[in-house]
């Protein structure tokens, strides 16, 4: 059940697809796993702008990677051996790829070289990073999501210091996915697919991780919350796959809006962009394209942005 009235819905727009000359349907490992065992042509994910209002996003199955300008033509920048899920980009220009099959990659976008960042917790390998997010310090989270759900609730999250410290925070959860982080650096918000909620991680100058509790419930549906964001105004924007929507929360968890998908079910991620900010790009991954919708306030300035 739900304590709160239906916020305002707004539908989303088709900004753009994934040209038929990339589009290929055949069979992959990937969706073997993962889609039912259907034959796809693409699942697009990991939406990040670079500085010169670039649009990047992956291509999970396939091992892609792809830029839009904001035209919205696309071009092919990478394809490698490994499955890219999130990507967020450094202040020095190199893109993160948390990869499903190989751990945490490096793309240099001037190349398009994808070259190993790290692959293993120590000597163990990781389950099936999932998605990532910076602090203004620099310090990098990321999710290890693999097969994880409400059978298995050992999904964790690590965070990765510049110094090449990593220390895995939390390792209870039941499929997280999307992660974001505030910018006093004080809370840490982690979409937990599986158990349809946003986890709330407190964190403290010791480092140590306490009281982690459930920001918002969501109602169900045949996925859940998956990537994840905030505004300048401190609202959680949370993308609802397997329902077609996207929420606004309040900083108290409040739904405030709807965005519906005019497309496909499958709204996976979300990137800020466009001239000032406040653009919402969404990849509906069901049918490989990228929508758009104007939202009440702009993004909150990432990492890559300071």
């Amino acid at each position: 059940m739900s304590f709160f009235a239906p916020p305002p819905t707004v539908t989303a727009e088709v900004f753009t697809r994934l040209p038929d000359r990339f589009r290929k349907v055949r069979p992959t490992a990937w969706a073997n796993a993962n889609r039912g065992g259907h034959a796809i042509d693409s699942f697009l994910e990991g939406p990040v702008f670079d500085r010169a209002g670039r649009l990047y996003v992956t291509d999970i199955p396939f091992g892609r990677i792809f830029r839009i300008d904001p035209a919205g033509e696309w071009e092919l920048v990478a394809e490698y051996d490994g499955w890219p899920n999130g990507m967020k980009i450094h202040q020095d220009g190199r893109i993160f790829i948390t990869c499903y099959k190989r751990g945490l990659m490096l793309l240099y976008p001037d190349t398009g070289a994808v070259t190993p960042f790290l692959e293993t917790a120590g000597s163990e390998g990781f389950r099936g990073v999932n998605d990532l997010t910076f602090a203004r310090n620099g310090d990098l989270y990321f999710t290890d999501q693999g097969q994880t759900g409400l059978q298995d609730p050992t999904g964790r999250v690590y965070r990765l210091r510049p110094s090449g410290e990593l220390t895995c925070l939390v390792d209870t959860i039941p499929s997280p996915n999307g992660i974001v982080i505030d910018d006093a650096m004080g809370s840490l918000f982690i979409a937990v697919t599986r158990a349809q909620q946003i986890w709330r991680v407190p964190l403290n100058a010791s480092g140590l991780v306490a009281k982690v509790g459930v920001f918002s419930q969501l109602h169900g549906g045949l996925g859940g919350p998956d990537g994840i964001a905030l505004d300048a105004e401190g609202c959680l924007i949370v993308a609802h796959t397997g329902f077609g929507s996207i929420w606004r929360l309040s900083p108290v968890a409040e739904p405030l809006l709807r965005v519906k998908s005019p497309a496909g079910i499958s709204t996976t991620n979300i990137a800020y962009g466009g001239p000032d900010g406040a653009t919402l790009f969404i990849t509906e991954s069901q049918t490989g394209s990228i929508l758009t919708a104007r939202m009440p306030a702009a993004g909150q300035t990432l990492f890559s942005h300071h």
